[in-house]
């Protein structure tokens, strides 16, 4: 997995930190559309559930090429290769229904978690990463979570909204704690 020595930390942090921020306000806005949504498997609902796979995809490569010269990225490029399927998954998924959806969700969110919690983990001397562990560790409770909804009387996809505000509000932390971390060398201490 991918692993991020402290006296790295000062030149991946600044990146990390805006990736952060981007991806709290695309899981904000997106959580805010997909709750518009009123939980139809419409036009609008499935191109959103096919997209934040694939955003998150793309922000696993950026971050991946951010990470490059901490060392290899092996966590970021399952996630790469985990959304992407997810991304096909959940397109095939919605053509069966609510309860399909949430099942390839919830499988994508146990999955995604654990690569989420180990990539944290091994960052964790880097600071700023403590709330993406707990995020990975909500992710595949979350995912279960899914997953059992799937069998209930009248599934939904609000479940699916609330979950992306979770992750965005820890990425912004994540985001403010690196910045800590990103001014480390210029005032003597870091994030933890």
């Amino acid at each position: 997995m991918t692993t991020v020595a402290s006296s790295a930390a000062p030149g991946i942090a600044p990146a990390l930190r805006r990736l952060y921020l981007v991806r709290f306000g695309f899981a904000i806005v997106w959580a805010v559309l997909l709750f518009a949504t009123k939980s139809d498997l419409g036009p609008v609902s499935v191109t959103l559930l096919v997209l934040y796979p694939l955003f998150d995809a793309a922000a696993a490569v950026v971050d991946a090429r951010s990470s490059r010269a901490t060392g290899p990225a092996r966590g970021l490029y399952v996630n790469i290769a985990i959304s992407l399927l997810a991304a096909i998954g959940v397109a095939v998924a919605c053509a069966s229904g609510v309860p399909a959806v949430l099942r390839v969700w919830g499988a994508w969110a146990i999955v995604s978690g654990l690569v989420q919690l180990v990539v944290g983990a091994t960052r964790r001397r880097m600071g700023g990463q403590w709330p993406m562990i707990l995020s990975g560790a909500i992710s595949v409770l979350a995912g279960g979570s899914f997953i059992t909804s799937a069998s209930a009387q009248n599934p939904s996809l609000a479940g699916i909204a609330g979950y992306a505000v979770p992750g965005g509000i820890f990425f912004l932390i994540s985001a403010l704690r690196l910045g800590r971390t990103a001014k480390a060398p210029r005032d003597g201490h870091q994030a933890a």
